[in-house]
């Protein structure tokens, strides 16, 4: 129990840290470049490895990987474990290096898949391109990152991994800041920011690797027998356990065929969700898969319902009302942080209506976290695939049926369709992979959760009825300091208002007791 929390305080923390920094970056970025033709195209071509770094980082290559080494840690020596370390790296670095020259040769016709709105606009799409062709190296560096921080995980070392996307933020601000004077067209400098960070943060995972004796030379070997494992948990686990990414890949692809500035809209909308989603549901899901594997590999099947109930019941407490206040600051957290320089007050508006659109979803994605775990820590990759061709589907359903209804009504905000499609597809993909580990007993709900969640709806709705009359003295004039406060000011009331409820409720630390 202590372990789990102490790991999971450290992760978020360092966490916290990095989403800081990231918020530091995106106004940076706003304020510079503002929403328009040269941010959609930076994003577009960094969206595309960023897409193929989550399935790695947080997603097929850790579920498949983390497992499997945890298998050899507990069952085999220490020799067989950097064995297998060694032929992973290889073969992955193998596979990387081969996928990135081919994208990067097949630049134009990547954008064309991914952004066909921008087909029509010769400069904007040949822009995307060498931006692409910059920035699609990172993947490799960043899945190297991802293999190392998914070693340093499986021994309990969680510090050096949630530290790392911290440099990709630094490299951000100081190429926004200092670079763009050498780049032509500026916004260049971004593209070259997204490799260095690359770099750095693959080299800040080798010290503690090579301490722990686990740094060992990469060396291809399909044939070795945990790297073949591997490969077959991971090729459907690529579709899985990236479904929530697919969604949000589709919308940038019909975000590219409306108004110039409806993919930064999306992008600063997804920024704001994000945060909670990284402190919270990343975090408890990369802390548990590895206690799940164990208690997996010995049989311990007490422990491992008593470990995906106690992380469940963290995401809860601390999801909902992430979700709730979300959509009730929502106006004044995107006016805060990125209201200013070419980042317009129209765009300050539409980012609003995302972000509103999304924040419900916010929970959602958080319980995929928890779900999807309990199936890859038992080597099971077929469920949520399965689960995953549904929700893909349900969202093209979504979007379709949306964006048709909001024709028809005539409102012009069409990228909220998109990321209320979104939400609607995490809630298809949480609920039925729950579904799915009651049918096969790995874990249900209990009578308890009545009740727990009864307390939970409460303390949240009275939170949000506050944030509701705080809001009424937002300081839409005012200086970036005191829209600072506010914020500050709501989030402190907010929280001594829910936690104060679930106190009176009769909510105690001993709910969150695990094994």
């Amino acid at each position: 129990m202590a372990r789990l929390w102490r790991s999971t305080l450290i992760f978020s923390s360092l966490t916290m840290l990095s989403r800081v920094f990231g918020l530091i970056r995106d106004m940076v970025i706003t304020a510079v470049f503002g929403a328009g033709p040269l941010m959609d195209a930076f994003l577009v071509a960094f969206k595309i490895p960023n897409f193929l770094r989550r399935l790695f980082a947080e997603g097929a290559f850790s579920q498949a990987f983390v497992p499997v080494l945890s298998d050899y840690k507990t069952n085999q020596s220490h020799e067989e474990v950097r064995r297998l370390i060694s032929r992973t790296s290889g073969s992955l670095l193998l596979i990387l290096t081969a996928i990135t020259v081919v994208v990067m040769i097949a630049a134009p016709y990547v954008v064309m898949v991914f952004a066909p709105g921008f087909i029509d606009s010769p400069e904007q799409f040949a822009l995307t391109t060498d931006l692409l062709r910059v920035t699609f190296p990172y993947l490799l560096l960043i899945s190297l990152t991802a293999f190392a921080s998914g070693v340093l995980n499986a021994y309990d070392s969680f510090a050096m991994p949630a530290l790392a996307p911290v440099f990709l933020n630094l490299s951000f601000i100081g190429f926004a800041v200092f670079g763009t004077d050498y780049f032509s067209p500026p916004i260049m400098a971004l593209g070259w920011a997204v490799f260095v960070a690359g770099i750095l943060q693959f080299l800040l995972q080798l010290p503690e690797l090579w301490q722990k004796r686990l740094l060992s030379a990469p060396i291809p070997d399909f044939k070795h027998p945990g790297v073949r494992r591997i490969l077959k948990l991971m090729l459907p686990a690529l579709f899985g356990v990236s479904v929530t990414q697919i969604n949000l890949l589709l919308n940038t692809v019909f975000a590219s065929l409306m108004v110039a500035g409806s993919v930064t809209w999306l992008y600063a909308a997804e920024r704001l969700s994000e945060l909670p989603m990284g402190l919270i549901g990343i975090a408890i899901g990369t802390v548990i898969l590895p206690s799940l594997a164990t208690k997996f590999s010995s049989n311990d099947t007490g422990g491992y319902q008593k470990l995906m109930d106690w992380a469940l019941r963290v995401v809860v407490v601390f999801g909902v009302p992430a979700s709730f206040g979300l959509f009730m600051l929502s106006y004044p957290l995107v006016d805060t942080l990125f209201g200013r320089g070419a980042f317009t007050d129209a765009d300050v508006l539409m980012s609003t209506y995302a972000i509103r659109a999304l924040s419900f979803g916010v929970i959602a994605f958080m319980l995929i976290k928890v779900f999807a775990p309990g199936f890859y820590a038992r080597q099971d990759t077929s469920t949520p695939v399965k689960v995953g061709l549904i929700s893909v589907s349900a969202n093209i359903i979504f979007n379709a049926l949306l964006l048709s209804a909001f024709w028809m009504l005539g409102v012009k905000q069409l990228h909220v369709a998109l990321a209320l499609s979104s939400t609607l597809a995490a809630f298809v993909n949480a609920g039925l992979l729950y579904r799915a580990l009651v049918k096969q007993d790995i874990f249900h709900l209990d009578q308890r959760w009545v009740m727990f969640s009864s307390k939970i709806a409460a303390a949240a709705l009275l939170m949000s009825g506050a944030i509701y009359f705080l809001n009424f003295y937002y300081p839409v004039d005012g200086g970036a300091l005191l829209k600072v406060g506010f914020i500050g000011v709501s989030v402190v009331c907010s929280a001594i208002i829910y936690a104060g409820t679930l106190i009176v409720l009769g909510m105690r630390p001993t709910d969150f007791k695990a094994v």
